[in-house]
């Protein structure tokens, strides 16, 4: 009953924050828009990223994370890695509507940069996903395999059903309006990018 209740738990928590907008999901759009299995493509390279920080964090890795150089690091690279992927996908926007095809990057780099590169994401995992962590360790080995498993298939789960509802969407909307999801998703990158650099200067210069 307590392993039940603990995976309930992990479900919902998993998901508040998978589906909360995001870099990961503007990109899942963006790329979904040409192909439907992009999103799951993208949550295997999140989840070569995350799974092995989830160890990490258990082994002490919380520390490090929460620590004002590492946060400042991990803001400006994160915001530059967005700000390059958006340009990306801007000098698609450019190209005729016949030429334009997401070599933005492939989805599954895009889900390793993207996930690697986000300070929002290592800190939710050095907060709320470090009390999931705890919770699961101490419910036993199987408990904690259980834990990284669902919280993936969350993952999973709703960035397949976000490329695959952008697939169908541009394909109704035709190659023109493909183009301006792209743009539009790169904006919203853009915005993560300077949200993110803008944090961390705060944090440098002691805002």
């Amino acid at each position: 009953m307590d392993m039940l209740i603990f995976l309930c738990k992990v479900v919902i928590v998993s998901l508040s924050g998978v589906m909360a907008p995001g870099a990961i999901t503007a990109a899942t759009i963006a790329l979904g828009s040409k192909d439907p299995k992009a999103g799951a493509i993208i949550s295997i390279g999140h989840g070569m990223v995350e799974i092995p920080l989830i160890v990490l964090i258990v082994l002490g890795l919380k520390s490090i994370l929460e620590s004002t150089t590492a946060q400042i690091a991990i803001g400006i690279i994160g915001g530059l890695v967005l700000l390059f992927i958006a340009v990306s996908m801007l000098n698609e926007y450019r190209k005729p509507p016949s030429e334009t095809k997401p070599k933005i990057t492939g989805p599954l780099t895009a889900g390793i940069l993207l996930t690697a590169s986000n300070p929002y994401f290592l800190l939710w995992w050095a907060s709320v996903g470090l009390g999931l962590t705890i919770s699961a360790r101490e419910l036993g080995m199987v408990a904690f395999v259980l834990f990284a498993a669902v919280h993936w298939l969350c993952d999973l789960i709703w960035l397949s059903i976000l490329s695959w509802a952008s697939y169908k969407g541009s394909t109704i909307l035709g190659p023109r309006n493909q183009r301006m999801i792209l743009a539009g998703c790169a904006v919203i990158l853009i915005l993560f990018s300077i949200k993110f650099i803008y944090d961390a200067a705060a944090m440098w210069l002691g805002y």
